[in-house]
């Protein structure tokens, strides 16, 4: 089957995309990306090209953009171009240039793609651009899931030729008779990329001859297998991995009975930021005493008695909240409700979020905050103050959970741990007559 063919079938039996639909083609005017433009002309498709002038090889650079623009009139197609300055983009962002090159294209097709009303952005990656991406990844030490390719489709990116080696691409090229343009630095090894292509690939296959077949036909394994391990950490997720509010809870035991303790663990914590170079860190933790942490940019995990607590960071200060009457104040925690009514009797409410109190042995204004050190109070139903750190260790609060108390105060007298217990000096008694409720809600 010709490679025409072939790219008409990969579109239908993948569903990439329909003969409706509008698409925009990356090209740079190298054999992959003219090939890719000579097909879509072929096939009849809606398509228009757009070009990237990095603006990094000087008059080479020039050169290429006109030889784009000069393609698009021969083929009589929309053509949209731009010029970017990379290198500053990549100082100012501290970025590669390969880095800064592909975050200023991708941004550009997808703002172009809006902006025109194109349903897909077509790029030319083919199977060795695959290949060297999936080395790459094996090298970096990405796991399976980086073992499985470039993907055929991303969300709006579709990349249609993945079926097709570069020779076969050449092939076409040759028999079209178009032109095209070569990138000189495609042929020196700076890049890590051009050295496996250029330098490394070439000596493996002259130990394995079958090396690019051999490895084109494990990307769509290692495709099935990344599928048949994705299924398998769910399963376990869904055992180990325990959300409680904002916080997820990983039960240490459980987890160490497992059968893959340390892929499951870094499967829970890398979409929270953590790296592959953290994992023996967080694994520690699982032989440490409770309260030790290892932190990512967003999260912590922390050793908590008999669980990991996969945990937001707290921000750096937390608000003081000013209340100077009944009513409804919104702080970090939720919000507290207020109101003051008649006590007649009767029982006094239980629940740990309602602290009810005698009116009369209170004043406003009161203080919310977050508890600190040297805090003191008297827990209701003792005569002698009690520190709030050993209250909050005697009642087995967590990190997280300690971070998070608040207290509300008057004339620096803790009447209330929220949530936890109140002040036994502010206690209903039997010669109260009113009560002022405070309630918090999450």
């Amino acid at each position: 089957m010709d490679l025409f063919s072939q790219f008409i079938r990969n579109i239908k039996d993948r569903y990439l995309f329909t003969k409706n639909d509008r698409l925009l083609l990356a090209v740079s005017g190298g054999i992959d990306s003219v090939v890719l433009t000579a097909l879509c002309r072929k096939a009849g498709f809606d398509f228009a090209i757009a070009h990237c002038n990095f603006q990094l090889r000087g008059a080479a650079s020039d050169a290429d953009e006109s030889f784009v623009k000069t393609l698009a009139d021969q083929f009589e197609i929309p053509c949209f171009g731009i010029r970017f300055n990379t290198k500053d983009f990549a100082l100012e962002n501290k970025l590669s240039t390969q880095e800064a090159a592909r975050e200023l294209r991708y941004r550009w097709f997808e703002d172009i793609r809006k902006v025109e009303g194109f349903d897909y952005i077509l790029t030319a990656h083919h199977a060795n651009d695959n290949v060297e991406t999936v080395l790459m990844n094996f090298f970096r030490g990405t796991g399976i899931n980086g073992l499985t390719g470039i993907k055929e489709k991303n969300g709006a990116i579709i990349r249609p030729l993945l079926f097709a080696k570069r020779k076969e691409l050449e092939d076409f090229l040759e028999k079209e008779g178009l032109a095209f343009v070569q990138d000189e630095s495609n042929l020196k090894n700076d890049y890590t990329r051009n050295f496996i292509r250029n330098a490394m690939f070439p000596q493996m296959a002259a130990i394995y001859p079958e090396v690019e077949n051999n490895l084109i036909a494990n990307i769509g394994r290692f495709k099935e297998v990344d599928r048949l391990y994705g299924e398998a950490i769910n399963r376990h997720k869904k055992k180990l991995a325990l959300q409680k509010g904002a916080e997820i809870h990983i039960p240490v035991l459980l987890l160490q009975r497992s059968v893959a303790p340390s892929t499951i663990l870094f499967e829970v914590i890398k979409g929270y930021g953590f790296g592959a170079g953290q994992l023996p860190e967080v694994q520690c933790l699982l032989e440490s005493e409770s309260g030790h942490y290892v932190s990512s940019e967003t999260h912590r995990v922390i050793r908590d008695r008999k669980h990991l607590v996969l945990a937001p960071l707290q921000p750096a200060e937390k608000t003081r909240i000013v209340i100077d009457g009944a009513g409804r104040y919104d702080f970090d925690g939720g919000h507290l409700m207020i109101r003051t009514a008649a006590y007649e009797g009767g029982k006094i409410p239980q629940e740990l979020d309602r602290a009810w109190l005698d009116a009369k042995e209170i004043h406003f204004p009161l203080i919310l905050r977050p508890w600190k050190t040297g805090d003191y109070f008297y827990p209701l139903g003792m005569e002698k103050k009690k520190k709030v750190s050993r209250f909050l260790i005697d009642t087995k609060r967590s990190l997280t959970e300690k971070e998070n108390t608040w207290v509300v105060e008057m004339n620096k007298k803790i009447i209330w741990i929220v949530g936890q217990r109140i002040d036994n000096r502010f206690r209903i008694t039997g010669h109260t007559k009113n009560i002022m409720e405070i309630s918090c809600n999450e």
